[in-house]
């Protein structure tokens, strides 16, 4: 690795000998120069990793000798050293975007630790990230060997957002592709213990068991109406544990994270389910038994999601919660911001229910348009896109807006979504559902070690269009393409985000309790 190129000004530089000695010592290469003029000519004619620059020379003071370098090259780190505390100076040099602020006298310490805060902390948090993971790498690896029940596996779970999220500031490439060959191993081995565990959760009598989408919101939502509290409950549609601790920064100045559980979504991960199963309480198999006008089969050209808030409104009936409550759905920015406009009548409600569609709507943008594919071409570009929508949304304006009320906030999501990128073969009649995650149909030709299949949809509380019906669902990174113009798309779905199937990252959802900050 080259050296590190300092320009170091100040016309007093011969007392700094001691000073350039050191960091030569310590492997810096240390360029000196007496006045702003000089400095000028030098930072045109050589690539300096960062300059230290005297506030108070004769001729071009510091400062002006500042602007003039962020002119040539504004994006090299500028360190003002000066013996001056006024205000004023620290105001002009903050303006003009210096890197940091040093009082004389300066001591070797204090500019060691402004070169590793201003160059080296790139490759310092890559060291440290490096070293802190290796030594975590078996034990995630005997973590996910070991792994016997749902508990586990939510604790791996855990452990793999946080290196994940850790190694987005590391820009390490080799380090990344370790990482992601412990996660295909964690997400195969999720799969399996899936395929070998639902039915019998699902099962009457089963103790131990998750808590599924059908139960979310008795035990999330009902306890608080029922201890009179006033609830905001936020789905955000494909919003996976990642993605929700990116957006947790940017909200830890507003609100007080009380809680941050983790739940299992029913299968199929898919909006359709899922969705509907939250909010009516029940599985889909009892939606479509006791209310059939509410359910929409996968092969019916209607939408499957028209009807979340007569399925709410039934679950609150059936729990003989009496209460004052909305429901509002916003699939852009324009709908938010009119919900925002309802700020007094969410905040005279007992339960406000607020689905937000945007990263539901990113993936398959994502899917469908290149330059959307472009910008979010991996993981921690999706995980930047979805801040950077959160960081602008109206949803958290209004989050920001109830700073100081007496409400409770709930923030979830139905399932998450899975980069897909080993296309199976399935064959299927006209009938079969189109979903590349599952399939659901009478006449389906698969590779059964492949996938995980229910041939009798009631014990999976599912519904049938069929008495021959069953359910096929792929695994871990899977996705399920019919033979007819098979190549064309494989090639188009492959590296784009899925939902439907079993993952870590289309299951385990996450589901925050938050209160405003007063």
């Amino acid at each position: 690795m080259s050296k590190i190129k300092i320009l170091w000004t100040d016309d007093e530089i011969e007392v700094l000998r001691p000073h350039i000695i050191f960091l030569g010592e310590k492997g810096y290469d240390v360029h000196t120069c007496s006045n702003g003029n000089d400095t000028i000519d030098l930072v045109s004619a050589n690539n300096y990793d960062i300059i230290f620059l005297d506030e108070n020379m004769p001729g071009l003071s510091g400062i002006d000798t500042l602007r003039e370098i962020k002119k040539l090259k504004p994006s090299i780190p500028v360190v003002m050293i000066t013996k001056s505390e006024a205000e004023d100076i620290m105001d002009v040099a903050i303006g003009s975007e210096i890197a940091d602020f040093l009082i004389k006298p300066v001591k070797p310490s204090q500019i060691l630790l402004s070169l590793k805060k201003n160059i080296e902390s790139s490759r310092l948090v890559t060291e440290t990230t490096t070293v802190d993971y290796q030594s975590e790498f078996g034990k995630i690896r005997s973590l996910i060997s070991m792994a016997g029940n749902y508990s586990d596996w939510i604790d791996i779970y855990r452990n793999m957002v946080y290196w994940e999220t850790r190694l987005d500031s590391a820009n390490d490439k080799n380090l990344e592709e370790i990482f992601h060959m412990q996660q295909q191993e964690a997400n195969s081995e999720f799969a399996r213990f899936v395929a070998n565990s639902y039915l019998e959760w699902l099962s009457p009598g089963c103790k131990d068991k998750p808590l599924f989408s059908n139960r979310l919101m008795e035990k999330k939502v009902f306890p608080l109406l029922e201890a009179k509290s006033s609830v905001l409950f936020i789905l955000i549609d494909n919003l996976r544990y990642d993605q929700w601790k990116i957006i947790a920064s940017e909200l830890n100045e507003h609100v007080n994270i009380s809680s941050e559980d983790l739940y299992f979504s029913i299968l199929p991960t898919a909006t359709q389910y899922s969705r509907n199963a939250i909010f009516a309480g029940l599985m889909p198999a009892e939606i479509e038994k006791m209310m059939p006008q509410y359910w929409v089969n996968d092969d019916e050209d209607k939408g499957k999601n028209l009807y979340e808030d007569k399925l709410l409104e039934a679950n609150l009936k059936r729990n003989r919660l009496d209460c004052r409550w909305e429901y509002y759905k916003a699939g852009s920015n324009t709908e938010g911001k009119k919900i925002n406009d309802k700020i007094n009548s969410i905040l005279k409600n007992d339960l406000t229910v607020l689905v937000y569609n945007f990263i539901d709507m990113l993936s398959h943008a994502r899917t469908e348009i290149g330059l959307i594919r472009d910008l979010a071409d991996n993981e921690s570009a999706y995980r930047s896109v979805t801040r950077s929508w959160f960081r602008h949304s109206p949803l958290f304006e209004l989050i920001k807006m109830l700073r100081g009320q007496n409400i409770r906030i709930i923030l979830t999501s139905d399932h998450g979504t899975i980069k897909v990128s080993n296309p199976l073969k399935v064959i299927g009649d006209r009938h079969s559902s189109t979903n590349i995650r599952y399939k659901l149909g009478r006449n389906l030709d698969y590779p059964e070690n492949r996938v995980f299949e229910i041939k009798d949809p009631a014990r999976a509380q599912l519904p049938m269009t069929n008495i021959s019906s069953r359910y096929i669902f792929a695994k871990a990174y899977d996705y399920l393409v019919y033979p007819k113009n098979y190549n064309h798309f494989a090639n188009y779905y492959r590296n784009t985000f899925q939902h439907g199937g079993i993952s870590l990252n289309e299951m385990i959802i996450p589901v925050i309790s938050m209160e405003p900050l007063s």
